[in-house]
């Protein structure tokens, strides 16, 4: 028997991205499809994805949704999934990003925004477009945090909810006298409830009232459970331990596929390896940086201390005496980018940098880069890495979350076996990072070693598969316990 699971969101590729939860939601659908679990994605309607969405069928009136009223849209992705859009202009038809202003600013009305998100999730799980009762409602980090919380606190039967965290660290946290405004009850104002240091947290909501909760990575889902890594919720997250797991994220194998991603200078594929180093002329020819045999390390990140970015600005100095290059896309804070600014300045040819994200050039960097440097101070579970072993651009990653999950380090052990796909170093600072850039630098002298273990990641099992079958387990068992046969 088929189940129906409505997934609750922010983002989604193609028609709107921030980050890895846009990848991640507009993958899992078609994912779950072979394993019997059909889903409907729920997402604001913002100005960009009214624009991307094509035909739209005007499925419902949204009376009175925080300060007017309001409709649901239904609409296809472009890879033929089903989408309903909240379309409410008052609260997402304007300019800017779906989280920020045009200044860079909170939109003040974010906590009504994602609460009228969650508020028509809950009532559509519980029947409100004929026709769609969902067994199962999976709401992703804290613009969907309230999905759960309204489903349990508004009483009768219910679907069963799954809260899945993508980054701890954002949390949706605001001034209690919202409570009313919200639409949430004065008795879930408790540490047991939607109160957190008093606020009201929207993700410690869903971590709360979720049936089952996950996150990104085995590895973060321990993480999270610590003093260090709990972000103040690991007391909550160890009191539900048993209904804590983790799953590692996959990515688009047909989107992420060298041997027909139009967007790069060269196709090439395990067998043809040889062909690669197009890209990298390609790619060097396009940034202004010496055409040599160099090691060339890139970076496709959020410029943000969770990155590790500063302790790439120590350790670049060593990579470029040690012989290497590096070149920089990404955005964030202000005072990073003109560090990697003055960077360039200094080192003209080993340096190139690009403010902003450009998800076409990722392609060509990934491509054309001889290894991607990710020193994240916690990363619960990352893309880039596993877009970079789908490449054969080596990893030089960080031993944490999702990281030390994926991207096997090329110890003498794993190099003895023949299965190392990267770098990983341990702790997370500056000189370990260096050690990690010299022993990458080392790995790429030696043609036969790089080249096996390029070929290790362009093998890996990196698709979606595996987790999407873990993840129809996971509805599975709940849909049961909550008395549906599955």
């Amino acid at each position: 028997m088929s189940l129906q699971a409505l997934s609750v969101a922010s983002e989604c590729f193609p028609l709107i991205k921030t980050g890895g939860l846009a990848d991640v939601v507009g993958a899992l659908p078609n994912a779950l499809a072979p394993h019997g679990v059909r889903v409907r994605t729920l997402l604001p309607a913002y100005r960009q994805v009214l624009a991307r969405a094509g035909q739209v069928e005007p499925v419902l009136q949204l009376p009175d949704l925080f300060g007017a009223d309001g409709r649901l849209l239904a609409a296809k992705n472009a890879d033929g999934a089903d989408l309903l859009l909240v379309d409410a202009p008052h609260l997402f038809d304007r300019p800017g990003g779906p989280y920020l202003d045009a200044a860079g600013l909170d939109w003040p009305d974010n906590a009504q925004r994602f609460a009228a998100l969650s508020i028509v999730a809950a009532r559509l799980g519980r029947g409100l477009l004929p026709g769609f009762q969902p067994d199962i409602v999976h709401a992703h980090d804290w613009q969907a945090g309230l999905v759960p919380a309204y489903l349990a606190l508004f009483g009768g039967r219910r679907p069963a909810t799954v809260m899945t965290v993508h980054n701890l660290a954002f949390q949706g946290q605001y001034p209690a006298r919202l409570l009313d405004d919200l639409h949430l009850p004065a008795s879930a104002f408790v540490p047991e409830g939607v109160e957190y240091y008093g606020q009201i947290g929207f993700l410690k909501a869903g971590l709360n009232y979720a049936d089952r909760i996950t996150t990104v990575s085995p590895s973060y889902a321990r993480e999270i459970r610590t003093a260090e890594g709990g972000m103040g919720l690991d007391g909550l997250l160890n009191a539900r331990a048993a209904r804590l797991s983790g799953i590692v994220n996959g990515i688009d194998m047909d989107v992420w596929n060298p041997a027909t991603d139009p967007l790069l200078a060269k196709n090439y594929a395990v067998g043809s390896l040889a062909d690669r180093a197009e890209n990298k002329t390609a790619l060097c020819s396009r940034l202004g940086l010496d055409q040599d045999d160099s090691p060339l390390f890139c970076v496709i990140t959020r410029l943000t201390w969770q990155k590790g970015v500063d302790l790439i600005l120590q350790a670049a100095p060593h990579l470029l005496e040690a012989g290497g290059q590096l070149a920089v896309l990404g955005a964030g804070d202000v005072q990073l980018e003109g560090s990697y600014q003055r960077l360039t300045e200094q080192y003209p040819g080993r340096v190139a940098c690009v403010f902003g994200y450009n998800e076409e050039f990722a392609h060509l960097l990934e491509a054309g880069s001889d290894a991607i440097l990710v020193p994240s101070r916690f990363e619960p579970c990352g893309l880039t890495q596993l877009y970079a072993l789908r490449y054969g651009c080596i990893p030089v990653v960080s031993r944490v979350g999702g990281l030390a999950d994926t991207v096997i380090d090329a110890n003498d052990a794993a190099q003895a076996a023949g299965v190392a796909t990267g770098v990983q170093f341990h702790p997370v600072t500056a000189d370990a990072l260096k050690d990690a850039i010299y022993r990458t630098i080392a790995l790429y002298r030696q043609p036969g070693l790089w080249a096996k273990m390029q070929r290790n990641g362009m093998t890996s099992d990196l698709g979606w598969e595996v987790r999407a079958g873990a993840y129809a387990s996971l509805f599975r068992s709940l849909a049961q316990e909550n008395g549906v046969a599955a």
